[in-house]
């Protein structure tokens, strides 16, 4: 089963450059974590592709182990494993999630993204 989950967690990886392992799905979050790594990629209109793990139980399990990390939301960007919601958060409050979506050549709103910035300063 695992082999199986991790062939589809790869070509999810593999066909799409932003990729978000969530609870649910960026409409309908079902949990609170991947409800908050979904609404900031939305808002900074990052164009990702968002996997709903509660579907399928071999994914919700295989992409723990496919990553080597014990948590859900994972987000990928061009193949490699960014991190969780902590991570996500402190790299969009840091501005590094902006350079590694430049460097990676992943559209989004700058302007958004010093926003959340601005916001989370006050």
């Amino acid at each position: 089963m695992t082999d199986t989950a991790h062939q589809a967690i790869k070509s999810e990886i593999e066909g799409n450059d932003v990729v978000l392992f969530m609870k649910g799905t960026t409409q309908m979050p079902q949990c609170g974590f991947s409800s908050r790594v979904a609404s900031v990629l939305s808002y900074m209109k990052v164009p990702f592709k968002d996997v709903n793990v509660l579907a399928d139980q071999g994914v919700r399990e295989g992409i723990k182990s496919f990553s080597d990390w014990p948590t859900i939301p994972q987000l990928y960007v061009k193949g490699e494993f960014v991190g969780g919601c902590d991570i996500v958060t402190e790299m969009t409050l840091s501005g590094e999630l902006d350079a590694l979506f430049e460097k990676e050549g992943i559209e989004f709103d700058k302007e958004a993204a010093d926003r959340i910035r601005q916001a989370n300063a006050e």
